[in-house]
């Protein structure tokens, strides 16, 4: 079966790009709010429950919230990105796989964290996908995603001093609320804040539940 292309281009991508990645990125350098809202997941969550990062590059903020206290693993597309993850952090899980197609127990997560990963798809996948984190999740499990706010699509050249060519998506937040609610959420609550330092654009967070109704 032949890959959809903005697979194949995006794991080029950050597998040619993974070890500067890792360099200029070195651990979280997030902005106070930022943080803030891991640190607030995190105590949500809870201590010792399971929790997958989707998406999570080469690990740095996996390992951020392993420090909050959570029990947590990773999964990037990226071998390049996950080979970086496993050197830099070997006493956490992180392996190879797509969002789009999560191979975990259905309701065996409490939690679920999407940190700029579903910038990467094309949008109409995201309904499916949501579907997807809501089979993995358990009732009352919590989603967390992050992603940059708007609507249009930036074609991506050159990033962290490669040759790239992969889109990225930036996504209005109360169309990902509604999404998740037809999936099956309780969205607690969407921050956009202002872009800070170099970014381009205001960022969007959502924080959501995996509704209880009926054990389903």
């Amino acid at each position: 079966m032949t890959e959809p292309a903005w697979l194949v281009e995006t794991r080029a991508a950050y597998d040619a790009v993974a070890e500067d990645y890792a360099r200029l990125l070195p651990d979280v350098v997030e902005p106070p709010l930022d943080r803030a809202l891991l640190a607030a997941y995190a105590e949500t969550v809870g201590p010792g429950r399971p929790v997958l990062e989707v998406g999570c590059g080469t690990g740095r903020v996996t390992a951020h919230l392993h420090r909050l206290g959570l029990d947590i693993g990773g999964v990037d597309l990226s071998p390049g990105m996950v080979a970086v993850a496993r050197r830099a952090y070997p006493e956490l899980r992180f392996e190879v796989g797509s969002l789009t197609e999560l191979t975990v127990p259905d309701a065996s997560l409490a939690g679920l964290v999407s940190w700029y990963s579903i910038i990467h798809l094309p949008p109409e996948l995201l309904p499916g996908v949501f579907a997807g984190f809501h089979r993995a999740l358990a009732p009352g499990g919590h989603l967390l995603l992050a992603v940059k706010a708007g609507d249009r699509c930036v074609r991506l050249e050159r990033a962290y001093g490669h040759d790239v060519a992969y889109d990225v998506h930036w996504l209005p937040p109360e169309r990902l609320a509604a999404q998740l609610a037809t999936a099956g959420f309780t969205v607690s609550a969407t921050l956009v804040r202002a872009p800070v330092a170099t970014e381009r654009q205001s960022q969007a967070f959502l924080l959501a539940e995996r509704t209880i109704r009926g054990g389903c």
